[in-house]
């Protein structure tokens, strides 16, 4: 079945040699992905373990890193901010206090402002998250059902439990917004402060 070109919603992609994968299909192995990229980073980056932060990038103290992380030039880190499940950060994106980014791929120049949860997605290049704003990940009121996807004519049926958005290069996404599980953004898109956005609602 035909699914979203990622290249079509995401310019740059940073440095994978990833096939035709659906949306859903990367942020499944965002880990090994990173991992992979810590083998080609280039150099200004200070790495442990699986955690590589450029040395121009700031993460204040009381940030939170888990599992592989890795944090591109200029970069900002709030105190008080969550990455987990495999996290790539690139150049000059900011990740504001008491945000939880779970499984994320997030591209130069996007923010994500204050009190923000994004999970299992893919956010392209200056994205804008307001305070508050959420991409969620799981489908609590259906059990946990496998995320399906509307795109053009056709749903899609994903096969996983976990998959937030697919979110192209430049949308502005409002306060307090709420972009339910298995929603694709357009290039440019903008969503409305206090909108939903559920492809199934």
């Amino acid at each position: 079945m035909h699914t979203p070109d990622v290249s079509r919603y995401i310019r740059l992609w940073p440095g994978l040699d990833l096939p035709a994968l659906a949306p859903w299909q990367i942020t499944q192995h965002c880990e090994t992905h990173i991992r992979t990229l810590l083998d080609r980073l280039g150099p200004g980056y200070q790495r442990q373990g699986d955690i590589a932060i450029h040395e121009t990038a700031t993460v204040e103290n009381g940030a939170v890193l888990k599992g592989a992380i890795i944090i591109g030039g200029n970069a900002f880190v709030a105190a008080g901010a969550y990455l987990r499940g495999g996290v790539y950060l690139g150049a000059d994106c900011i990740v504001g206090p008491s945000c939880e980014l779970k499984t994320v791929f997030m591209l130069d120049g996007s923010k994500v402002a204050h009190f923000n949860f994004v999970g299992d997605s893919l956010l392209g290049e200056r994205v804008n998250v307001e305070a508050g704003a959420i991409i969620a990940n799981y489908r609590n009121e259906m059990d946990g059902a496998d995320i399906r996807v509307r795109y053009g004519d056709a749903v899609i049926e994903t096969g996983v439990s976990k998959f937030g958005a697919l979110v192209g290069d430049g949308c502005k996404i409002g306060a307090n917004a709420v972009i339910a599980p298995g929603a694709v953004l357009p290039v440019d898109g903008r969503v409305k402060r206090l909108e939903l956005v559920d492809q199934f609602g």
